[in-house]
């Protein structure tokens, strides 16, 4: 397929700038494969389409603060510096991206916090945005970390045009968050409350949860008009061995296994083997899922409105049916369904 062929137009208004006032009361747009109907409900109805013994698969990654703002020495011109991943605890050494790159060069000193409580200095050019980064740190790790904590802000997207606030700390995270990597969230996950969670268990629904850090890949344009010839970033994610069991347990027993994101999505298909199963998995994945494609786990899939021509598009619409996609977004557009981060769902089923 195309890049040109997941074009649609979405008006700036449809683009949910805060999040909905209760986690699991956004819109939710059902998709039926078997049926192709589409039908509308609210989120928490999703209790409708699941029975006991069905699965939930959760990516349990954790957002952290990875958006920092300091001075270059100097000139004290103001520098961004976008945490991407650590590359080496002991010497903390960091791949960044900073903005405007064209100011920054190999030996620069970065200055953070009002009274420099951080100072960084710049060992690699790595892209033409990238940079790696060596924290000039004394004390122990978990201060450092501390520091980062307290001087970052929560990675935000910026096509939301609008300062960081208190409530996006919590909000642009899910509740069952317990592993800090990521720094974009995955967001089919935040419509889920603590209440909701606690009715699915009611219901006999289990729970299964693997962790994939979640990168700025997810939101950078693809530029090739071949899909076959886009590299996705590689992103760190880990399966353990009870959790790939109670997987493989519902698929035996005929039961739903439902992708909670296109994150959790992917990491299935990372770990799944030729006889359809899963197995446990530590490592880091590029895949790039785009119609046509064959799933070998989920039946069910949660997912949000995304952006025209991004890989989260096109995962939803392998999984749905390219036609069928683009006949729900249409519908979308037209119900004025919210999208991107804190927009409304879909289930696909």
């Amino acid at each position: 397929m195309k890049l040109s062929q997941f074009r649609f137009q979405l008006p700036s208004e449809l683009i949910r700038n805060f999040p909905p006032d209760n986690r699991d009361e956004s819109k939710l747009m059902v998709l039926d494969r078997k049926k192709k109907e589409i039908r509308h409900a609210i989120f928490k109805d999703i209790l409708d389409y699941f029975e006991e013994g069905d699965i939930f698969v959760l990516n349990n990654t954790k957002v952290f603060p990875a958006r920092l703002y300091g001075t270059k020495e100097k000139t004290g011109a103001r520098i961004e510096v976008f945490l991407l991943r650590e590359l080496n605890r002991e010497t903390r050494l960091w791949d960044v991206l900073v903005d405007p790159a064209r100011k920054i060069r190999i030996g620069n000193k970065l200055y953070f916090g009002e009274d420099e409580t951080l100072v960084a200095e710049v060992i690699d050019n790595t892209t033409s945005r990238g940079r790696t980064l060596r924290f000039l740190y004394d004390g122990p790790y978990e201060e450092f970390k501390k520091t980062i904590q307290s001087l970052g802000q929560t990675p935000l997207p910026k096509l939301h045009r609008r300062p960081v606030e208190p409530e996006d700390k919590s909000r642009y995270q899910t509740i069952y968050a317990k592993h800090e990597g990521a720094v974009a969230a995955p967001t089919a996950g935040l419509h889920f409350s603590r209440e909701l969670m606690k009715r699915l268990e009611l219901l006999g629904v289990n729970f299964a949860e693997i962790t994939l850090h979640a990168g700025l890949g997810n939101f950078r344009n693809i530029e090739v008009e071949d899909l076959t010839k886009h590299k996705m970033d590689s992103e760190e994610m880990a399966l353990e061995e009870t959790e790939a069991q109670k997987i493989n347990r519902a698929k035996q027993s005929k039961h739903k296994v439902c992708a909670v994101g296109t994150t959790t999505m992917k990491a299935l298909e990372t770990a799944v083997t030729i006889s359809g199963k899963v197995k446990p998995f530590k490592g880091w994945t590029n895949k790039f899922i785009f119609p046509p494609y064959e799933f070998g786990i989920a039946d069910a899939m949660v997912t949000n409105l995304h952006l025209p021509q991004s890989a989260m598009m096109m995962m939803a619409a392998a999984f749905a049916g390219y036609d069928f996609l683009m006949e729900a977004y249409e519908t979308a557009v037209k119900e004025k369904y919210k999208f991107f981060t804190y927009g409304d769902a879909m289930l696909i089923i």
